[in-house]
């Protein structure tokens, strides 16, 4: 089969791979039928996700048909189409218990990193009847693409952590496509402001689409200072960091107000400040958190009901041949304007 190989730092290819092959009782063969890229994955080619190591098919998201189960699994069968979550969980482990599938000891965050991922045409899935979810029949698979990994790590990891609430004000820092997922998936919640910051002029122009109700370009002004006189003086009540470098954490701290949240969603490979001088007495909450998952269902059910619209985030399209141009696509966004890119296998 071919798939889509990282070669160490800076170097991957598309090349022919063995078929993947069940290795387990709960495993299924996912035959892909489309995959899309994350920022993680350009983490990876920089280097900065040691456990990811050179020779491994990236990708974690995607939709396919199933191919083959294991004997374990009772609740899929051949032919099902199915959405496959980033996230592989148990479900039986301490951590899927508490509906950390991120942490599951023998899953979590592993396809594309510690095991062979979805940038390919076939895909081994591990504990495969808690880790891929059927797909009604009459959706738009590409959309379903934004439910592997991107809407639920916005929603779970920006705005549940960061209890956005009916009337609470709100700041995302980074309007990338987990920026703007977590700009859909606050709505839900009716917040009076959602405060969008990014230095990308095309993407600062879809978050106001999606319903920013402001936006600022850090380069402008002092944002510190507009986001205190859009919120009469205090600050945000939930600021969510989407970016991943020290400038964007340290810039929620002067956007959240006393009793606020500070909800990290970055990506970070180096470390950055927190002012503990500055915060100590303001009642503020920081939050981390690796996207578990577990909102994948209800999500699934407001896209079937139609009050969520992730074909919204999809902005190019690529056959599987065209993999590198993708990357590159992708990895020149600001140039591009691309958010999120589906490549059909």
């Amino acid at each position: 089969m071919k798939a889509l190989v990282y070669n160490g730092p800076g170097k991957f290819a598309l090349q022919t791979c063995p078929m993947p092959t069940l290795q387990g009782p709960s495993d299924a063969i996912v035959r892909m039928s489309k995959t899309t890229i994350c920022g993680t994955d350009l983490h990876i080619l920089k280097g900065d996700v040691p456990s990811c190591e050179p020779g491994r098919i990236l990708g974690h998201e995607g939709v396919g048909v199933v191919h083959e189960i294991g004997s374990g699994v009772s609740t899929l069968k051949p032919g099902d189409h199915v959405l496959v979550s980033c996230i592989s969980s148990c479900g039986q482990c301490e951590y899927c218990r508490r509906g950390m599938y991120s942490h599951c000891k023998t899953g979590g965050w592993i396809l594309g990193n510690r095991i062979d991922g979805t940038q390919a045409e076939y895909v081994r899935t591990p504990h495969a009847q808690t880790s891929l979810y059927r797909i009604p029949a009459g959706l738009d698979e590409s959309a379903l693409v934004m439910l592997s990994d991107i809407l639920p790590t916005g929603f779970e990891c920006g705005v549940l952590n960061g209890k956005v609430a009916p009337g609470s004000t709100v700041a995302i820092v980074g309007a990338g496509p987990i920026g703007l997922a977590a700009l859909l998936t606050a709505q839900f919640y009716s917040p009076s402001q959602i405060i969008m910051i990014d230095m990308d002029a095309n993407r600062l122009a879809c978050a106001k689409r999606f319903g920013a109700t402001a936006c600022f370009d850090p380069r402008t002004g002092d944002v510190a200072d507009a986001v205190k006189t859009l919120t009469d003086g205090a600050g945000v009540d939930c600021a969510v960091e989407a970016v991943g470098v020290p400038a964007t954490f340290e810039l929620c701290q002067q956007l959240v107000a006393p009793g606020g949240v500070i909800a990290n969603v970055g990506v970070h490979g180096v470390p950055a400040s927190i002012f503990l001088d500055k915060l100590w007495d303001r009642n503020v909450t920081i939050t981390t958190r690796l996207v578990d998952t577990v909102s994948t269902p209800m999500l699934l059910k407001t896209v079937c009901a139609g009050r969520l619209d992730p074909s919204r985030l999809i902005t190019h399209r690529f056959a599987f041949e065209e993999m590198t141009k993708a990357y590159e696509t992708f990895s020149h966004a600001a140039d591009t304007h691309a958010l999120k890119v589906i490549i059909e296998i």
